[in-house]
């Protein structure tokens, strides 16, 4: 598996996604296969060492001359009898003798973002994941997605796809775990205030933060109880600055505070002690974090992006993309009934106990599996 993204400087949730599988499809592995994972050539590998996991194995060249290579078609195999690509960063399939070897490839694209909502990415950006997207379209054995709402956003926006299959993610167990001794983990250092709205994810336009510190707004103008809002995660592009927004808006200095990004077990211990979490996004693959707090049985407000509500499932509060009022309409309703939100706790914990990385390694060793007979049979038809 190509584990590279683990070393993005912002590797968000693609890189979550990577770590959660990597474990998952070490500890679910068939007789007689093994999983390795391999990065570009840097100097400290370290931030890709996990369990169970072989590697990580170092190729020969960096992330931009590999890059280079691959889109250019040069038949360089990371190894092993089946790769998977956990982003469109992948390699081509290697050609043996004129044909095409017995290694499955298959490909993670999390979303279409860079054709449904292509104002929220640079044009560079935009430009590059559609031709990685196309590219991996058309070269991969199969191409994995989180949720059917990417899967029929993916057919009209690439028509022409290899086989397609829907492979959703999980939930770690620091998220479901008690909060007990062993894992609640001391976070006094983070100063938390006694009841704020929590939001995970990277700070870019896309995840829809300016109409989340709006809505906190209108609810500290109301006055009473107004929570403060904490963000988890770390700046990407667009030069959002969530903490000059809120000034904007008239709140106080500290109402909106950036946390950047955590450790798993801090991460999980903020989120249990959240009142609630907003994922306002105008556009998600998946939206994890969704999930998590679920699983930590706390109350999500989310937008009605597709893929949310695929993996809310009604377990959650839904509010139209981009609306403000709406926005902080829900939340205040979440904030100020004990029984309502109670109720969306336990159906979050519900839904959430649906997904697992397990069962997503699972699912993705059948897909090599399968891959694999499938070859096994077609070599010993043309021999």
């Amino acid at each position: 598996m190509i584990a590279d993204q683990l070393f993005a400087p912002v590797p968000g949730g693609t890189g979550r996604y990577t770590a959660e599988l990597l474990r998952a499809l070490a500890k679910t592995m068939p007789e007689g296969w093994e999983v390795s994972s391999v990065v570009c050539r840097r100097s400290d590998v370290s931030g890709a060492v996990i369990n169970g996991v072989n590697g990580p194995r170092v190729l020969p060249l960096r992330r931009e001359a590999l890059l280079a290579a691959w889109q250019a078609g040069v038949p360089y195999w990371p190894g092993g009898d089946a790769v998977h690509a956990p982003t469109p960063f992948a390699p081509p399939r290697k050609p043996v003798s004129g044909k095409y070897s017995r290694g499955t490839l298959a490909v993670t694209v999390h979303d279409t973002v860079p054709w449904s909502h292509p104002q929220t990415l640079t044009r560079r950006g935009v430009n590059w994941h559609r031709a990685m997207i196309a590219r991996a379209m058309r070269r991969a054995d199969v191409v994995v997605v989180p949720t059917q709402s990417v899967a029929d956003e993916l057919a009209k926006c690439v028509p022409g796809a290899p086989e397609v299959r829907v492979i959703s993610h999980g939930v770690a167990d620091v998220f479901t775990a008690a909060e007990d001794a062993e894992h609640d983990v001391d976070v006094t250092h983070l100063d938390l205030p006694s009841r704020y709205v929590l939001a995970v994810g990277t700070l870019e336009p896309r995840k829809g933060l300016d109409q989340l510190i709006e809505a906190v707004a209108r609810l500290h103008r109301l006055g009473g109880d107004a929570p403060d809002l904490l963000l988890i995660g770390q700046p990407g592009w667009g030069g959002l600055n969530p903490l000059s927004l809120a000034s904007q808006h008239g709140l106080r200095s500290g109402a909106v505070r950036i946390l950047g990004r955590l450790p798993d077990l801090e991460l999980a211990a903020v989120m249990r002690r959240a009142a609630v979490l907003a994922a306002p996004s105008h556009a998600e693959g998946f939206g994890l974090p969704v999930l998590e707090a679920m699983a930590a049985g706390v109350p999500v407000v989310h937008s009605d992006a597709p893929a949310l509500l695929e993996v809310a499932g009604g377990a959650g509060v839904a509010v139209p993309r981009g609306d403000a009022t709406a926005l902080a309409d829900a939340l205040r309703d979440v904030l100020g009934d004990a029984l309502w939100s109670a109720k969306l706790a336990g159906a979050g914990r519900r839904r959430a106990a649906d997904f697992s990385w397990r069962t997503a390694a699972e699912s993705m060793w059948q897909l090599h599996l399968d891959g694999y007979r499938g070859s096994r049979q077609r070599a010993g038809q043309r021999n």
